[in-house]
């Protein structure tokens, strides 16, 4: 079996619902074909059909009854049949840099964390794809939790259609007052994306859609720790930005703190970097936590800049976020400026991440959906 059907068969073992307790179908996560085929079973015309599909992505509303333009009778059918609903908020943290982080409670009871990030400029959401992970990155407080299942397609859309609720931001709104608030997905929370990929995708073209959520794909970022077959499928078929989470620019190293590098070491993964569809005007993120001792001195720079030199790419350092007995320290603030400027020296972006969230564990790395009930 090739890695590619083993990847789909994770997927699709562990499948999230898609009924709820009155046996409702959830419409959310239907493609538009899907929505008119389904509908059409019960003779509801296609143009119906887009209609709600509108309702449902461009004005984002949570009831049948709120369609202006449908029929009293088909609503009570659809109410009687379908839901459109949201997951149930379980708890909602506010940092004190105005992050928020929410921790939502899906149909079958399990629990996810969202969490958005204002910025001056913009203001991006961080999704997840799953509830838990395999993959056990040790630097990784997500990792420490066993994987559950992947969501949905319809599970990943509603994280980002809640949070448009709460920031009454859909793409009807009109907002002349300034612009958006919520302008940015980053496919970077609990998971790994491309272990989900099939709802993953699909959630994503929804967003993509002009007539669905509307969001650019130059607007939205996957972050993948390395499937290198899944790149590749993931830049022919959605050209998202990339990010990748690198860590170590040597196999040894990334062996040790990322397991996942064993069956993908370095060398296929930065091929399959050269070969992600890029114009001109785009880079693949590299993301870099550091880590004191381990993958934070001048050799580890140097070696980083060399690996990536013939990538078109920006470096993202990200001060090591701690959380409860994780056995990792944050490289001191100036051995972190230090490695910065050999990167930029080498002709390299090297931002580094203004920590965000952390008094609420929402900070890179720090996702766990029992987080928030821990701390209550």
């Amino acid at each position: 079996m090739n890695d590619t059907t083993s990847i789909e068969k994770h997927g699709r073992v562990f499948a999230a619902p898609k009924w709820d307790a009155e046996g409702r179908q959830n419409l959310i996560g239907l493609s538009k074909d899907q929505l008119i085929a389904l509908l059409g079973e019960y003779q509801v015309p296609a143009f119906r059909a887009k209609q709600i599909w509108h309702w449902m992505y461009h004005r984002g509303v949570k009831s049948f009854d709120d369609m202006g333009n449908i029929p009293r009778d088909m609503k009570a059918f659809l109410d009687d049949r379908f839901t459109i609903g949201r997951p149930i908020v379980e708890a909602e943290q506010r940092s004190q840099d105005g992050t928020i982080k929410w921790l939502l409670k899906l149909q079958d009871g399990q629990m996810v964390e969202t969490v958005f990030i204002p910025e001056s400029d913009r203001g991006t959401l961080c999704v997840s794809s799953q509830i838990g992970c395999t993959l056990a990155c040790k630097f990784c407080h997500t990792g420490t939790q066993p994987l559950v299942r992947n969501l949905g397609a319809h599970e990943v859309l509603q994280q980002i259609m809640h949070a448009r609720d709460v920031l009454g931001e859909w793409p009807s709104n009109d907002k002349r007052d300034g612009g958006r608030d919520f302008t940015n997905i980053v496919m970077m929370g609990m998971g790994e994306p491309l272990y989900n990929y099939e709802n993953v995708a699909k959630a994503l073209k929804i967003c993509m859609d002009a007539d669905g959520l509307s969001i650019s794909k130059r607007k939205i970022t996957l972050s993948t720790s390395g499937l290198v077959p899944m790149i590749v499928r993931c830049g022919e078929e959605l050209n998202v930005n990339l990010a990748i989470s690198l860590h170590s620019a040597d196999d040894e190293t990334r062996s040790d703190i990322m397991a996942i590098n064993k069956k993908y070491p370095l060398a296929d993964l930065m091929q399959a970097c050269r070969d992600y569809p890029l114009d001109s005007r785009r880079r693949i993120t590299f993301e870099y936590v550091m880590l004191k001792g381990v993958n934070d001195s001048d050799q580890d720079a140097h070696n980083l800049a060399t690996l990536i030199s013939d990538i078109p790419a920006k470096v993202n350092l990200i001060p090591f976020n701690d959380w409860p007995e994780s056995g990792y320290e944050c490289s001191d603030r100036d051995r972190i400026e230090a490695f910065a400027k050999i990167l930029a020296d080498k002709g390299l972006d090297s931002p580094i991440r203004k920590t965000r969230g952390d008094d609420i564990l929402a900070a890179c790395g720090q996702l766990k959906s029992e987080s928030i009930r821990e701390k209550k």
